[in-house]
């Protein structure tokens, strides 16, 4: 049965595509200012089971993006803040939440544990993301990848495209470098957006660390990047069946 707090998605997608959200289990991988946005409207749209994942804790500097991030959760685990989130958004989501820093054995784990139907990257660290994305690749797991939100402004230039079309995004570069490496040159579906970044933006600190540098970045991008993932996964959820 659908309950009523779904009806508009209803109204708007029709019983049956409903019924099968909700069957679907999707994995979300990083919950920053893109990933935790995309995981909220991934359950919004009534995706029935979800595992979502992150180690870090919400920072001061957060505020300005992070969906979770509010001064009176500063300190706090985003998986833990997100999920209390989440399950008040659908309280009989299925709901699994990992405190953990995705490295190579974790991520093959996790990627056998259970039958997803979508993967979702929202990684920042360059080799944990090429490598959770070149493991969906093996295994054959529907996977879509955001690269980098900083430093833009302008929403209207976001796109979904293969990782081969990319351009100008300096993310989107260095996982196209690293993915050719191993062989690989396409297929796999990115949001992305051509709009140059201000170098000016960018600061390198050890304060960035998994990263290397922190870049300057709006309220609403980053949202815009996770609501746009979210879409490439409801609809490609909705075109299986």
């Amino acid at each position: 049965m659908i309950p009523y707090w779904m009806s508009r998605t209803q109204l708007m997608l029709g019983d049956a595509p409903m019924e099968q959200l909700m069957t679907k289990n999707v994995l979300v991988i990083g919950l920053g200012g893109v990933g935790a946005i995309c995981a909220e409207m991934i359950v919004r749209a009534g995706v029935g089971k979800i595992t979502i994942v992150d180690n870090d804790r919400v920072d001061a500097s957060n505020i300005n993006r992070q969906i979770q991030a509010l001064h009176s959760t500063v300190d706090m685990s985003k998986a833990k803040v997100l999920s209390a989130r989440l399950l008040d958004i659908n309280p009989n989501l299925q709901l699994t939440a990992h405190e953990m820093y995705i490295k190579e054995e974790i991520t093959t784990n996790l990627l056998e544990s259970a039958p997803w139907d979508y993967v979702v990257d929202c990684i920042d660290t360059l080799s944990s993301k090429v490598f959770l994305i070149s493991q969906c690749l093996d295994m054959k797991l529907p996977i879509v990848s955001s690269m980098g939100a900083g430093g833009k402004l302008d929403p209207s230039q976001i796109m979904v495209t293969d990782i081969s079309k990319t351009y100008v995004c300096n993310l989107a570069r260095y996982v196209r470098k690293r993915l050719q490496s191993l062989g690989v040159k396409k297929g796999l579906k990115v949001v992305f957006s051509p709009e140059k970044a201000d170098q000016d933006k960018i600061i390198v600190t050890e304060k960035a660390f998994p990263k290397k540098s922190i870049i300057g970045t709006l309220s609403y991008m980053p949202a815009m990047f996770g609501c746009t993932v979210a879409s490439v996964v409801i609809r490609d959820l909705m075109a299986t069946d």
